[in-house]
């Protein structure tokens, strides 16, 4: 039997770049199944209805009641399944931890540490969950007065429901992972004006051994989650903020607002600007 390494790639297609979405679906496989899909957001999956088989480091078999936790940058892969209904959600990390609401990160840490990837949430509590998810994807779909308080607090009800969920008892093995460390320290440095030599400082590798690790693990280099992780918070600032382009550019790592625009331009195929125009709702409340 091959032992091939999959390939990784890159996919951030699903979010459409939005801080926070949620999605109700039946799933079925994306692509090749010798692919691993990695992706910038932190992701949750809860399981309502169905089985499936997935690879996140290890196997794993989720049923109804399940949830899936997948951190950014975490190589996963569908392998089979059966009569699947779920509820997706996905958050920009850089954004929480720009909004000083980094504990949110913690149920995604644990499994980077090593802990279970899948959580079993008690079935006296799983209608609750499931309602928290539509009040979710309702308010995502409206703008109104509130609505970006309200959106935090349903996001932070749900990651409670499955941060209580977990074992009193579980403990993380220490797990001492470059590659992971790497990624925790873009998503709460990133914003400062950082680099490859800081990140692997950081993790106390050289530069060239940590941009083959990341590369190889994630599909992606340092310098590409550095710039994801700024643009995460850019897009988040422009569709929910009233603030300049320049001003976005300093508080996102750019001290030159025209080097901001360059690498916005090329990511996204616009100016902050035009994507602004394009994309933020009419009558979306400003928050400076």
């Amino acid at each position: 039997m091959s032992t091939r390494r999959p390939r990784v790639r890159s996919d951030n297609t699903l979010g459409q770049g939005k801080p926070i979405f949620v999605m109700r679906r039946g799933v079925t496989p994306h692509g090749r199944l010798d692919d691993a899909v990695t992706h910038d957001y932190m992701a949750l999956t809860f399981y309502t209805a169905g089985s499936a088989t997935l690879e996140l480091e290890s196997h794993w078999t989720v049923r109804a009641g399940d949830v899936l936790l997948i951190p950014a940058g975490s190589p996963h892969r569908f392998k089979e399944g059966e009569h699947l209904e779920v509820w997706g959600l996905g958050f920009c990390p850089v954004c929480v931890v720009a909004e000083g609401s980094e504990s949110l990160l913690e149920p995604f840490e644990r499994v980077r540490s090593g802990a279970s990837a899948v959580v079993t949430i008690p079935e006296s509590r799983r209608p609750f969950l499931e309602n928290l998810f539509q009040e979710l994807q309702r308010e995502l779909t409206e703008t109104r007065e509130g609505t970006q308080v309200i959106r935090k607090s349903l996001t932070t009800l749900i990651l409670a429901e499955v941060s209580r969920a977990t074992s009193r008892g579980e403990q993380a093995p220490a797990v001492d992972d470059v590659v992971s460390n790497a990624l925790r320290f873009i998503e709460r440095r990133c914003l400062e004006p950082i680099s490859l030599r800081d990140v692997a400082a950081a993790v106390h590798r050289s530069p060239a051994h940590l941009t083959t690790a990341v590369r190889r693990a994630t599909g992606r280099s340092v310098q590409e989650w550095i710039i994801a992780g700024r643009m995460s918070e850019a897009r988040r600032r422009l569709l929910h903020s009233d603030e300049l382009v320049d001003v976005i550019a300093d508080r996102v790592g750019y001290a030159d607002a025209t080097h901001f625009i360059r690498i916005f331009r090329r990511t996204h195929g616009a100016t902050p600007a035009a994507w602004r125009a394009r994309n933020r709702h009419p009558g979306t409340p400003g928050s400076r």
